[in-house]
């Protein structure tokens, strides 16, 4: 049986690794099938004592103890929206080396949570419910609505966030518009596929006149971005302090939805099936 790998980008933050992990285990119970949560970089800087005294296990490293124990076949379920360099250029390369070290073997990528062209209906279904909630939990009304993503110089990672929010704009009301922003972006015009900065789209809605906002995370995991005492969170608070009487509210992470288990089961048995 291949060794099924659970992989994230990896963070410095502990709730991230303890994320992760939690996820492993909730579909290894759905699927029946052993789930490792496995970092590609930084999780190894965090105290074993901030993870239950269990260290996290970041792709070289535990790579290296699965094949050195004979494994050689892997599937690999990438906790990203789309094709980043992550899985572009990270995991190819780290394959290579790995493969110069101790032989052929094989590592199957599933496909990422939102493929484009064709999606994914159950991560729509997920935004559409936590911009309803969230209006609904902090009595706001379905206005300034904006879904945020980290930011990234690759337009087709862009391309991802663009596409949900047209698939998301169809299930909202008459009357009803989700505008789109990212956390940070690089500075010059050759990046301006980006879209607004947060910090700049919630100040313009404030300075506007408007009441309130409702951010809609594109984030997985809380790590450095996302989560309490998260970059996200320091924007919003920034924004509400510096304009009296704007109210902005934060929607729960993608993975906090109890159906986003589903489509990680829909992208092992692709896998398995394929």
């Amino acid at each position: 049986m291949a060794v099924i790998m659970l992989c994230d980008n990896g963070s410095v933050r502990a709730n991230a690794t303890l994320q992760l992990r939690r996820l492993a285990k909730d579909l290894g119970e759905q699927s029946g099938h052993e789930i490792h949560a496995v970092s590609f970089k930084h999780a190894d800087r965090i105290a074993a004592e901030d993870l239950h005294g269990m260290p996290a296990q970041v792709f070289r490293h535990f790579m290296t103890q699965q094949l050195t124990q004979g494994q050689r076949d892997f599937i690999l379920l990438p906790l990203f929206f789309g094709n980043s360099k992550a899985l572009t250029s990270f995991v190819p390369d780290e394959v290579a080396a790995l493969k110069e070290k101790f032989g052929d073997f094989t590592v199957q990528v599933a496909e990422v949570i939102y493929p484009l062209p064709q999606g994914e209906p159950i991560l729509t279904a997920i935004i559409d419910q936590h911009i309803h909630d969230t209006a609904s939990k902090h009595n706001l009304p379905l206005q300034n609505l904006v879904l945020v993503d980290h930011g990234s110089p690759i337009p087709r990672v862009t391309e991802v966030r663009k596409h949900l929010a047209k698939t998301v704009q169809e299930k909202l009301p008459a009357g009803c518009q989700l505008e789109q922003a990212v956390m940070e972006r690089r500075e010059g015009k050759e990046y301006d596929f980006n879209g607004a900065l947060l910090q700049d789209w919630l100040t313009e809605k404030a300075q506007a006149g408007e009441s309130s906002a409702i951010v809609i995370l594109m984030f997985f995991l809380a790590g450095r971005h996302a989560g309490d005492g998260g970059d996200i969170v320091e924007i919003c608070n920034t924004v509400m302090e510096q304009n009296p009487g704007f109210k902005v509210a934060i929607s729960p992470l993608i993975t906090e939805h109890l159906d986003f288990v589903a489509i990680l089961q829909k992208r092992l048995r692709g896998v398995l099936e394929g």
